[in-house]
């Protein structure tokens, strides 16, 4: 774990305000070799330290040789878990209090290369988690989902709330990731409604921070690098597409909102709503605050497997209505983000 992420886990220990309500509980995290996951279970570990709230984690991994080298061997706090999602394989861990499913594909290409498998882990994964609480009541679950699930939204004039739905193309491979996230959503309020699983459904604006692989391919860690190089950022599209940001601890913190105080069936947008930006103004944000003497430069690419134009401009009132705020604007996530991918990994 480098420096940048370091301190933002001890910051987020710090000032996260329900630990109490964590006391004695064990956790349940899948997907905990990606960004998301492993910062939600290294959050979970710096609460415990901090206030010695003995909680129990048990992390599902795909790769235990991988989670060991990130986390280390097993313990009376941390255990693990293997299971491939994307496999017929059987799902049956301990009990637990709480659960957060987080894996997933997350990259684009991946998703035009292998729409079977991203379909398979998004929907038949989520199946084995919900069937799994069905049969181990548990206090509360989140299923991680996504932003793209809003499909294409031309109309920015006011914030998408979580009623409303856009277009997706069921017969474009790109479409294997969005359509697997509405499918697992569909899934969770079926099980919520007929099983009555506690089950709640996190929808997460693009998220980045301190973390993030040097060699990630996502639009802001390619800008994140060319300003760093001082290279001229390469727009792949014409930069039309417009979203909502958020950092990754805003994002834990937003997750653990919902799990603790969110309601049962329904869905929240974890975004921040002052983040609403074009990819093309990203780049020229980034050239004016970071590095004047580059500038932004189209080079058309298709076959990139971006998704199709859209305008994400997500409402987080429902999610603040439970008390959650984010913390961290655009330029400090993008300030810590590049000084994380300066740093070694330790």
């Amino acid at each position: 774990m480098n420096k940048t992420l370091e301190e933002d886990i001890t910051l987020f220990a710090s000032r996260f305000p329900l630990y109490e309500e964590l006391r004695d509980k064990s956790f349940m995290i899948t997907g905990v070799t990606g960004l998301l996951g492993s910062c939600m279970v290294r959050c979970l570990l710096a609460l415990n330290e901090r206030f010695q709230l003995h909680l129990r984690i048990i992390a599902v991994v795909r790769n235990l040789e991988k989670a060991q080298l990130m986390f280390g061997r097993p313990d009376n706090i941390l255990a693990y878990y293997v299971c491939d999602f994307a496999s017929t394989a059987l799902f049956n861990p301990p009990s637990t209090d709480y659960l957060i499913h987080f894996a997933s594909p997350t990259a684009s290409k991946y998703f035009v290369e292998h729409p079977v498998e991203t379909l398979q882990a998004g929907v038949n994964g989520t199946e084995k988690v919900l069937d799994f609480a069905r049969k181990n009541p548990l206090c509360s679950l989140v299923y991680i989902s996504s932003m793209e699930v809003y499909g294409s939204v031309l109309d920015d004039s006011k914030p998408l709330t979580e009623e409303e739905q856009g277009y997706l193309d069921p017969m474009s491979v790109r479409s294997s990731y969005p359509m697997a996230k509405r499918t697992a959503e569909c899934f969770c309020r079926a099980f919520a409604e007929e099983y009555r699983i506690p089950v709640k459904v996190a929808r997460l604006a693009q998220t980045f921070g301190a973390g993030v692989s040097k060699d990630d391919h996502r639009v802001f860690a390619q800008f994140s690098r060319n300003i760093m190089q001082g290279k001229n950022i390469v727009l792949y599209t014409t930069g039309e597409v417009k979203h909502c940001y958020c950092y990754t601890m805003d994002a834990m913190s937003g997750i653990l909102y919902i799990l603790l105080h969110g309601r049962d069936g329904e869905a929240y947008n974890v975004a921040n709503e002052q983040t609403y930006i074009s990819i093309l103004d990203m780049a020229k944000f980034l050239c004016r605050e970071f590095n004047p003497q580059i500038r932004p430069v189209v080079e058309l690419n298709e076959n990139m497997g971006y998704p199709p134009a859209t305008k994400l401009r997500l409402s987080s009132r429902k999610i603040q209505a439970l008390g959650w705020k984010p913390q961290y604007d655009l330029k400090t996530m993008f300030e810590r983000l590049m000084q994380s991918m300066k740093e070694k990994d330790m």
